[in-house]
């Protein structure tokens, strides 16, 4: 039995509170505080509120296995990166998206289930998680190629939104992208109005939209003949590239890498080469990551913690069932500094 003391709160217990704790301190019925736990439109705003209150005086923590047999929620979000753990934390852009998510669900009864696959196998155990109503939803970003996840989870009713336009077959899921083909073709007009005419591009990955985005982006205000080395958005890719096209092309005046981490491998190779930055070669990257500050990279900027956070508030929207947003594409700007 429990009492309470002068001021209406639960005395000390050796037993955990329990619904009826809550609803002796609130005085109502055990089914009137399992209805605001629950968020039942069946109790009125003052009910609720006195319910609330007595929630917070008493410490009672809602079972959440009882909970999901009720709501069929599990108040889980998962992020799908479809890349090896090492990947995650050396890009600047794959770590920037878990943390805006992380700080986009701190603020409500969201957990974040973080995944990470690469192998088929990988993929199918995934699947069967997802599909087994462990989570409300997903979030996934860095597909690559025709991948038709997003596809196959959306036709079983799963709320999904994508970070990135997808490259395989559409279905009616929302995706959050940063304008890749724009920012690209401004990064290599900006090289050409600097009076640079042979501008080379260290494309991504053409099995990822933003590989290929910027690659079009690149061909589409390129002045003369384009120049074409591919890296995988990586510093160590960028220099392996840089090498090519110096071997290949060794009169270049300027360089767009599609990543900025790309640019900076790019530019390593060219000190190496004895190549002086911008005067020699004049170098462009893409993302504004941390790194682009630290080296005095000219970059174009788009919006990793903008894009992380929508893509959340998108898919909260989908799993609550209200009002749905449909896919956006976040502008990117030029950030000039020193390589230019």
């Amino acid at each position: 039995m429990t009492s309470t003391d002068g001021r209406g709160e639960a005395a000390p217990t050796a037993e955990p509170p329990t619904l009826e704790t809550v609803a002796a301190v609130a005085g109502v019925s055990r089914a009137t505080v399992s209805r605001v736990i629950n968020s039942s439109p069946k109790v009125s705003p003052r009910v609720r509120e006195v319910v609330e209150a007595a929630i917070v005086r008493t410490g009672y923590v809602p079972n959440r296995a009882a909970r999901t047999l009720v709501t069929r929620r599990t108040d889980s979000v998962a992020l799908v990166v479809q890349e090896p753990e090492t990947r995650l934390f050396g890009d600047p852009y794959l770590s920037a998206i878990v943390r805006s998510v992380g700080a986009e669900l701190a603020d409500t009864d969201q957990q974040l289930v973080l995944m990470m696959v690469r192998t088929p196998e990988q993929q199918d155990r995934l699947e069967r998680y997802l599909r087994g109503g462990h989570v409300d939803g997903a979030l996934l970003v860095s597909l690559h190629g025709d991948d038709s996840l997003a596809g196959r989870l959306h036709d079983t009713g799963i709320p999904v939104v994508v970070g990135g336009r997808p490259l395989g077959p559409g279905a009616d899921f929302v995706y959050v992208d940063a304008d890749n083909v724009g920012g690209a073709r401004a990064a290599v007009e900006y090289l050409s109005g600097r009076g640079r005419r042979r501008i080379a591009t260290i494309a991504g990955p053409q099995d990822m939209c933003a590989g290929v985005d910027r690659l079009r982006g690149y061909l589409d205000a390129v002045p003369g003949p384009s120049l074409v080395a591919h890296g995988d958005f990586s510093r160590a890719g960028g220099a392996a590239a840089m090498r090519r096209l110096l071997a290949e092309e060794p009169d270049l005046d300027a360089v767009f890498a599609a990543s900025d981490l790309m640019a900076v491998g790019a530019m390593e190779v060219l000190a190496e080469r004895g190549r002086r930055i911008p005067e020699d070669v004049a170098v462009v990257g893409f993302d504004d990551a941390d790194v682009a500050g630290w080296t005095a990279l000219t970059t174009m900027r788009q919006q990793v913690a903008a894009q992380g956070r929508l893509m959340t508030r998108l898919l909260l929207e989908r799993i609550s069932g209200g009002a749905v947003g449909g896919s956006v594409v976040l502008p990117t700007t030029l950030v000039e500094r020193a390589t230019s």
